[in-house]
C-alpha cells in the first residue's frame, strides 16, 4: 500500500482531484450560488492543483523542446497563475478606465504583483534557507555549510546563478524609477521585458548544464516521446482551463469576503491571492531540499523572482492598453507607488545578501522578520511604506559596501561569461 501511495501518479491524481469540485460546478453552471468563503476555498484549491500540474508539465516538456523555447516560454508558464490574477485586474482597469472602479482595479493589479514578489523573497527565500539548514542534519546536503554554531550555518549557492542575480539587480534598480513616470508605462514594459529576453539571449550562449529531474517530471520523461508529449500537452491545456475559469471568481470572492470581515480588498489580493499560486513552487523547492538538492532549489527560486520582477510587472501595461483600446500608462496612486518602492527595496536588500553566493540563518531570519512586520495593517499607509523602503535600502547599501569586492567578482564573472565563458583563476578553484 505504501508503495502505491508513493507512486508519482498518486500525486498527479491528487492534484487533479483538487480541481474536480470547481470544474464540476463550473461545467454544470452551479458555481454562482456559492457563498464568498466557499468560492474562495473551492477556486483557490483548484488553482493550487492546476499550478502543480502546470509546473510538472513544464519540467517534463524540457525533455523535448529547444533550449531557447524552454528558457523563454516555459519561464512565462511558471508565472502563469500569478499573471492570471494580475491580467484580470489590469484588463478591468482598462475596461473601466476613468471611473472609480477602473482605479480600484489598477490598484489591485499592483497589489497582487507586489504581494507575489514580496512573498517569494520574504517567505520563500527565507523559509527555504532555514529548512535547508535544518534538514542538513539528516540529509548531509553538500550545499549547507556548518560553521561555529547553528546561527552561523549557511546555504551555499551555485556561482552560475550570478547572471540571474545581476539581471535582478538591474531590474530592481530600474523598478525604483517606475513610479516617477506616473504609473507603469510603455517604456517600463520595453525595458523590463527587453531585459528579460536579453538575459535569455545571454543564457543561450552559456554552456548547457543538464539538470536532472526528480519525482513526477522524471517519471514522465521516462516514457517514449509519443506518450510523453500528449501527457504534458494535456496537463498544460487542463491546467490552463482551470486557471482561466477559476481566477475571476477566486479574486472577486476574496474582495467580497474581505469587505465582510473588515479587511480591505487590497490586502486580500496582495497577501492571500498569491499564496494559492506561490504554494506549489514553494512545495516543489522544499521537496528538492528534502532530497539534499538545496542548490537546485535556490536556483529555481531566484529564476522565478527574475521572471516575476520583469515579465509580471512589464506586461501589465500591455493588458491594460489592449483593454483600453489604445496605448496608455497604467495609472498609480501614492499608495501603489509606495508598494512598488517597498518591493524594489526588499529585492535590493535580498540581492545584497546573495552577492557572496551564501545565505546564512541570520540573514534568512532577517528577511523573514522584516517581511512579517509588513503584514500588520497599520504598516500599509504611504508613510510606513516609504519608511520600510528606507530601512531595506540602508541595510542593503551597508551590506553592499561591506561586500563590494564580492559584488565586483560577480559582475566580472557575468562579463566573462557573456564574452565567451572564460573564468578567472579564483573561480576555477
Amino acid at each position: 500500500m505504501t508503495g502505491r501511495l508513493r507512486h508519482p501518479l498518486t500525486a498527479v491524481l491528487f492534484s487533479v482531484l483538487l480541481t474536480a469540485p470547481w470544474m464540476g460546478l463550473w461545467a454544470t453552471g452551479h458555481a454562482h450560488g456559492l457563498s464568498n468563503l466557499a468560492t474562495i476555498a473551492i477556486t483557490g484549491i483548484s488553482v493550487l492543483g492546476a499550478s502543480f500540474l502546470l509546473a510538472w508539465a513544464a519540467e517534463t516538456a524540457e525533455e523535448d523542446v529547444p533550449r531557447a523555447f524552454a528558457l523563454a516560454i516555459l519561464a512565462v508558464l511558471a508565472v502563469a497563475p500569478e499573471y492570471a490574477v494580475d491580467a484580470l485586474y489590469a484588463w478591468n482597469a482598462g475596461a473601466f478606465a476613468g471611473t472609480p472602479r477602473g482605479a480600484e482595479n489598477a490598484s489591485l493589479a499592483v497589489a497582487n504583483m507586489t504581494g507575489a514578489n514580496r512573498i517569494l523573497i520574504g517567505l520563500g527565500w527565507s523559509a527555504i534557507a532555514v529548512f535547508a539548514i535544518y534538514k542538513a542534519k539528516t540529509t548531509n546536503d553538500p550545499a549547507v555549510e556548518n560553521r561555529s554554531g547553528f546561527l552561523a550555518d549557511r546555504v551555499k549557492l551555485d556561482p552560475d546563478i550570478s547572471t540571474e542575480i545581476l539581471f535582478l539587480f538591474v531590474a530592481t534598480v530600474y523598478a525604483f524609477l517606475v513610479p516617477l513616470g506616473g504609473g507603469i508605462g510603455w517604456p517600463d514594459m520595453l525595458f523590463l521585458v527587453g531585459l528579460y529576453f536579453t538575459y535569455i539571449l545571454f543564457t543561450l550562449n552559456a554552456p548547457d548544464s543538464e539538470e536532472e529531474q526528480v519525482g513526477i517530471p522524471a517519471y514522465f520523461q521516462s516514457f517514449t516521446k509519443n506518450i510523453r508529449v500528449p501527457i504534458y500537452v494535456g496537463m498544460f491545456l487542463f491546467a490552463g482551463l482551470v486557471i482561466f475559469t477559476a481566477v475571476e471568481p477566486f479574486a472577486h470572492g476574496l474582495e467580497e469576503y474581505g469587505k465582510q470581515i473588515g479587511v480591505p480588498p487590497f490586502l486580500m489580493i496582495q497577501w492571500v491571492a498569491p499564496l494559492a499560486s506561490e504554494s506549489p513552487e514553494l512545495i516543489v523547492v522544499a521537496y528538492l531540499v528534502n532530497k539534499a538538492r538545496s542548490t537546485a532549489a535556490f536556483n529555481a527560486l531566484i529564476s522565478s523572482k527574475l521572471n516575476q520582477w520583469t515579465l509580471l510587472i512589464g506586461t501589465l501595461v500591455l493588458v491594460y492598453s489592449i483593454s483600453l483600446g489604445n496605448f496608455h500608462t497604467l495609472p498609480l496612486g501614492d499608495k501603489q507607488n509606495g508598494e512598488i518602492w517597498l518591493t524594489a527595496a526588499q529585492s535590493f536588500f535580498a540581492l545584497t545578501i546573495l552577492v557572496n553566493f551564501n545565505i546564512s540563518i541570520r540573514e534568512a531570519v532577517a528577511l523573514l522578520g522584516l517581511f512579517l512586520v509588513q503584514l500588520f495593517p497599520s504598516f500599509h499607509h504611504y508613510e510606513a511604506l516609504i519608511g520600510f523602503s528606507v530601512v531595506y535600502i540602508v541595510l542593503g547599501l551597508l551590506l553592499l559596501a561591506y561586500r563590494r569586492e564580492e559584488f565586483q567578482l560577480l559582475v566580472g564573472r557575468v562579463y566573462r561569461r557573456i564574452k565567451g565563458g572564460e573564468r578567472s583563476p579564483a573561480e576555477q578553484v
